[in-house]
């Protein structure tokens, strides 16, 4: 009897600390999803500035702020509408990162945008600018645009504008 009372109280010990085991296992396979997973930075998660620079000429720097709580990737470059064109800004090819852009709650990516040049032609001054989204295909954009207040009276976009894709930082955006 006794040992039978004994392999039943060592039977409930194992059971208990196998039970214990699992809902460890559980919980710690739990914990990753539990984590925020980076998403897409979007109009909604971002906000987007527009700087005049000195240097380069024609140029303008454009900033994008993680105002989200979650991390977002910056995919690409942003495509860029000015007043009611038609087509999208080019990206200029080779100022593509290494890598995406991740950007913490807080941190802002950018990119810099050459509205003119004496080779262009076909110019006009805009007034408005949508900024879209890359998706992570980088094929098309994601969520809604972002209106970005273009300087005082406008700038002179001609068809050698382009934008860069996204840097981790003005000076990178800007050597362009």
């Amino acid at each position: 009897m006794r040992f039978s009372t004994k392999t039943a109280t060592v039977a409930a010990a194992f059971t208990a600390v196998l039970s214990l085991t699992a809902l460890g296992s559980a919980a710690s396979a739990a914990t990753p999803a539990a984590k925020s997973t980076p998403v897409t930075c979007t109009a909604a998660t971002t906000k987007v500035t527009v700087q005049q620079v000195d240097r380069p000429l024609n140029h303008l720097l454009l900033k994008a702020k993680n105002t989200g709580t979650k991390t977002c990737y910056a995919y690409g470059a942003p495509y860029l509408r000015f007043d009611e064109g038609q087509a999208a800004t080019p990206w200029l090819d080779a100022s593509k990162p290494q890598a995406v852009v991740t950007l913490k709650p807080g941190q802002s990516a950018y990119a810099a945008i050459a509205t003119s040049s004496p080779e262009g032609s076909e110019g006009s001054q805009a007034h408005e600018l949508e900024v879209h989204f890359s998706n992570r295909a980088m094929n098309g954009s994601v969520g809604d645009p972002a209106a970005a207040e273009l300087p005082q009276g406008g700038v002179y976009v001609d068809s050698s504008a382009f934008v860069t894709y996204w840097q981790t930082s003005a000076s990178d955006a800007l050597v362009w």
